[in-house]
């Protein structure tokens, strides 16, 4: 059962663009990429909302994402919300 979140980071002036690009440039997005159990993990920006990044972020199972939230990744991601000053909003789909 794979799970796919869709989680919405939003900020002022260019923010949650900025926060994308500097989990890119840092490699924290490939070394979740990495991680057993992702299929998917994407940034997408949003043609009628500036303000806002689109991840999109598949696991293969609950386990793989429940691991995910205990990596060492986890504590840096925060970091850079709290940095760049984002709200995070989660959506969350399963498929059987």
């Amino acid at each position: 059962m794979s799970i796919t979140l869709h989680l919405y980071y939003t900020g002022e002036n260019g923010a949650a663009r900025k926060f994308a690009e500097e989990m890119v440039a840092s490699g924290l997005a490939d070394r979740v990429r990495e991680e057993d159990g992702n299929e998917r993990y994407e940034y997408f920006f949003s043609m009628d909302d500036s303000e806002t990044v689109l991840l999109i972020d598949r696991w293969k199972d609950q386990a793989a994402l429940d691991f995910h939230h205990k990596s060492e990744w986890m504590p840096k991601i925060a970091e850079l919300r709290t940095k760049y000053r984002l709200k995070l909003k989660v959506e969350k789909y399963t498929q059987i």
